[in-house]
């Protein structure tokens, strides 16, 4: 705690008063107080311990980016201190009904103060920053109406390392971190983009979801926030551009402030953009459809999931089955079979024989073994339905789950005749009611 104390400025505890909570950060809670000696109105983000949050907020300022003022080091009342932004969340905004009086000027604005702070983290600060929780809820508005970015307890030094813990909130969170991938700061762009198109549609992303539903949505179906069909070419060009799944392809944050700065020089976006705020319920059902839509892939993959738990659970329990009989020696018959066919057949030989012939083979996907003892007596189950001589089988190593049989039996008799007659058994063994069928019959 020593290095930490030298690199910013230490407050103490009882120099603070508290008021009232203003939600949660990472990590912490955050309250609104007063820094009694300094006769200021503060933000206080109490945690279990001092980390990197204090470090990173101490070697940054930028007007986008929260002033930070210094820290309480007293265990355990650890505590990070900034300024206090009056006017709440850009979450919390956009969920209130001043929202519905934003126009295309407000978002520019407040997309431009966004982007500034955060290219001030990756190019301008005296460390790059990758942030990795950027959403509407660590973005605040100021008294004066500048927004902030806040938060910065899941923030790395880029210099550190580049591979990343799963941090973060998922309906905002790129592909690579939720799949804690090596990233770079265009998985902050990502965000950014998630962000946008909160203040353009005033929704909250995959309402409903959950977070690992969310995961799996957006890593393995590749979707993402539903783009209006009636929303600016130009605004649905960007969002699509930060949502791309290969980070390098995401533009960085130079370029978005360039975008931004060409969109508000065209003359027709302003009522383009105005007309499709105003008209929410014009194409709100659009994000309703492919909420449902989603709602029900999601559905559909936990019947699936379930499915395929109860199969494995009765392979399981097969499986053990098999393991009893086949260490007392038991002839033991699978409980389940769903096909069983036999053909005859004749083949012209060239010499007299007299002799029969078996070949059974038992396969399976996972590892353990039954021993040639275990073999014989389950083929010994079927000696009512033929004559087999398993006295020849050997030791023949089998495998336990997913237990596939193939077995053949054949009996070949030849005189004078110079004719071979035979008998071929095919059986397939899968989770059914067991039951048995012999349709051909014997021809000589």
């Amino acid at each position: 705690m020593s290095s930490l104390s030298a690199s910013f400025v230490q407050i103490r505890f009882d120099d603070i008063s508290f008021y009232e909570s203003c939600g949660g950060g990472s990590f912490g809670s955050v309250y609104r107080a007063r820094w009694i000696s300094q006769d200021k109105e503060v933000a206080v983000k109490k945690l279990l311990k001092i980390e990197a949050e204090a470090e990173i907020l101490s070697v940054l300022s930028h007007k986008n980016i929260i002033q930070f003022y210094g820290a309480i080091l007293e265990s355990p009342n650890y505590g990070i201190v900034t300024e206090y932004a009056s006017g709440g969340s850009l979450y919390e905004y956009l969920s209130s009904k001043d929202s519905e009086e934003m126009d295309m000027g407000q978002i520019m604005t407040w997309a431009m103060d966004i982007a500034k702070g955060m290219h001030y983290l990756h190019s301008e600060a005296p460390v790059k920053v990758i942030h990795r929780d950027l959403k509407s809820r660590n973005v605040v508005i100021t008294a004066d109406n500048v927004l902030k970015i806040c938060d910065f307890g899941a923030s790395k030094f880029l210099s550190h390392t580049t591979h990343m813990t799963l941090v973060g909130t998922f309906p905002w969170m790129a592909p690579e971190v939720i799949q804690s991938l090596p990233v770079s700061e265009t998985c902050d762009t990502y965000s950014y983009g998630v962000v946008l198109w909160e203040m353009l549609t005033r929704e909250v992303p995959f309402k409903g979801f959950e977070g690992l539903q969310v995961a799996w949505l957006v890593v393995e179906k590749h979707e993402r926030p539903t783009i209006p069909s009636s929303c600016p070419a130009s605004f649905a060009e960007l969002l699509r551009s930060c949502w791309v799944a290969e980070p390098k392809d995401r533009p960085v944050f130079k370029q978005i402030l360039v975008t931004l700065e060409s969109m508000s020089n065209d003359s027709k976006l302003p009522d383009q953009c105005n007309s499709f705020l105003h008209n929410k319920a014009a194409w709100r059902c659009e994000i309703d459809a492919t909420l449902e839509r989603l709602k029900r892939l999601e559905r559909e993959l936990t019947c699936k999931e379930q499915e395929l738990e109860e199969r494995e659970r009765r392979l399981k329990e097969w499986e053990n089955r098999l393991m009893e009989q086949s260490r007392s020696c038991v002839p033991f018959f699978p409980p389940v079979a769903t096909k069983l066919s036999a053909e005859t057949f004749f083949e012209a030989h060239s010499e007299e024989s007299n002799s029969s012939e078996m070949s059974c083979q038992i396969s399976s996907s996972s590892n353990g073994e039954l021993g040639g003892a275990s073999l014989q007596a389950l083929m010994k189950g079927f000696s009512g339905v033929f004559d087999l001589d398993v006295s020849r089988t050997g030791r023949v190593p089998v495998s336990q789950t997913g237990m596939q049989v193939n077995m053949q039996a054949k009996q070949n008799s030849s005189k004078s005749c110079s004719v071979r007659q035979g008998r071929k058994l095919n059986m397939a063994l899968a989770m059914e009611d067991f039951g048995w069928s012999d349709s051909d019959s014997d021809s000589d």
